[in-house]
Parts: structure tokens; sequence; C-alpha cells
């Protein structure tokens, strides 16, 4: 595990003043590297048997069945950079437990990811805000930034990255 040097990651209510590190999983798509919360990790797969479903845009590539639970991969090549994961021997499905909200409840999703590399432990103070402009991800799909090893980490705001009505929104209009 690394443990990142200061830059600036806003801190979650419960660490807000404790320095407590933050773990994050860091892996790569679409030639960039990026993060997610370790706490929203339930799992990390090899790549499987996915089947497609009919009538869904590309960020959809299809559903797994995990332990008679039937899940929904989404592409992140596709969601972050309009770039779908060119399955190779490192990719990978990352599992990830998402929020509920007052329509949506508490659901399970896989990331379908170029490669995963490690846990990094995260220092609150290490991570910059993120910028309104020059992002190669969606600003809004970010909770911050940092360097590590001289390379921008991306830090996913996973519940929004996935939101649930909006890629319920993708579908319907798609197969509309």
């Amino acid at each position: 595990m690394n443990s990142v040097a200061p830059s600036s990651i806003e801190p979650s209510p419960a660490d807000a003043g404790s320095g407590v590190h933050q773990q994050w999983l860091r892996l790569s798509v679409a030639d960039h590297v990026c993060a997610v919360p370790i706490e929203r990790v339930k799992e990390i797969l090899q790549v499987g048997r996915l089947t497609t479903m009919p009538r869904t845009p590309a960020v959809v590539r299809g559903v797994m069945n995990l332990r008679g639970a039937v899940v929904p991969v989404v592409d992140l090549g596709e969601r972050l950079a309009d770039r779908p994961v060119v399955l190779g021997r490192r990719s990978c499905i990352v599992v990830v437990e998402l929020a509920g909200s007052e329509d949506y409840g508490a659901a399970t999703m896989g990331l379908l990811v170029d490669a995963v590399y490690e846990v990094a432990d995260i220092a609150p103070d290490a991570v910059s805000a993120v910028p309104p402009l020059g992002t190669p991800v969606p600003a809004d799909f970010l909770r911050g930034i940092l360097q590590l090893d001289r390379q921008p980490v991306h830090l996913l705001e996973i519940d929004r990255v996935l939101a649930q009505p909006e890629l319920a929104e993708l579908i319907a209009s798609h197969a509309g």
C-alpha cells in the first residue's frame, strides 16, 4: 500500500479533522488512472461470461450472475471517456455497492476496467479540488485529484458515476 504525500481529499464527515487516511482502490481505464473508495468495493473478479442486454447503450456491457444475484456491469471506459474497455489479460470487474436514495435503493453494480493496481492509503490533505475545466474525466464524476508517482489519479464519486436515475434514462433513451 502506498501512502500519498500532501497535495487536498475532502474528508468524509466521519474523517473530518481526524487526519485518518482513506483507502482507495487504484485502477486504470481508457488511459486514465482512477480510484474508488475501498469501502464501496465488495470484490474484484476476473471477467467472466456477461449476458448482453438487448437495446441497451454501450455503457452497459451486460449482466452477470453473482452467486444467484443479477448484477449489471458498466463499462467504465465508455462511461468516463466514450472509449470502451478492450478486454485483455488484466481486465477485471470491480463489484461496488452504491448508496441508496429516495427513489432508488442501495444497489450492487460491476465496473469493467482495464486493470486494478493496489489499495492506496491517502491522507485527507493529499487531494486537490477538482478544477472546473481541463479534466479528462467529467468534473462532476470526481471527488478530487491527487498526484501519485507523478501521475494524476482521479478519485471517483462512485454514486455519481453510477447514478441509477441517469443510467436508467440512458437505457430508456437508447431503447426508444
